[in-house]
């Protein structure tokens, strides 16, 4: 059987203001959703279409778990888990 991973992942705006987290199965499609505005709501209202953070889970219970840590945590805490893994902020998309 075919292992499937799941992901946590943070976008912001251009400006690195608004951050936003959320768990997926398909980090390159849910980031292009994002980026094209698809998806109605928070993240085309803030104009969120960088991918600068992401973790991978294997299974879905845990990602749920992570994503639910990461975005009671504080705005403090989520620029700390971007800067740790990504310190320029770079939009990771293109490396997916």
């Amino acid at each position: 059987m075919q292992s499937r991973n799941y992901y946590v992942y943070i976008m912001t705006n251009q400006g690195n203001k608004v951050l936003y987290t959320g768990v997926t199965n398909d980090l390159k499609r849910r980031a292009y959703e994002h980026r094209e505005k698809l998806a109605s709501g928070f993240t085309r209202r803030y104009n969120i279409g960088k991918l600068v953070y992401y973790e991978v889970f294997d299974d879905p219970e845990n990602a749920i778990r992570r994503e639910k840590q990461v975005k009671g945590g504080s705005r403090q805490k989520k620029i700390g888990l971007v800067s740790a893994m990504n310190p320029e902020w770079r939009d990771l998309y293109e490396e997916l």
